[in-house]
């Protein structure tokens, strides 16, 4: 699965600079996670990084995004083959 900034963010920007992919960003009201590009840091981390430093527990698994490890892991090697990618 995909991760989901749910709507208890306090924008303490603490998740952005953590993700390897650079797959969070801010949105509108709340930073947000594109789907497209967020491995859980699988092929980086053995544990998401972002959910590791939120301290509010605002990270979840995106119910509308369902991934095993596998692809998340093949994922992850597109995105590091791709011009551009953050490479781990």
């Amino acid at each position: 699965m995909s991760l989901l900034i749910t709507d208890e963010c306090i924008n303490c920007d603490v998740c952005e600079p953590e993700c390897p992919n650079g797959a969070i960003s801010q949105g509108e009201e709340i930073y947000v996670i594109d789907s497209k590009l967020c491995t859980e840091c699988v092929g980086h981390y053995d544990v998401s990084q972002c959910v590791e430093v939120c301290p509010v527990d605002c990270i979840v698994h995106d119910p509308n995004v369902v991934e095993s490890r596998d692809e998340l892991y093949a994922k992850y090697l597109d995105l590091s083959r791709k011009p551009g990618a953050a490479a781990g």
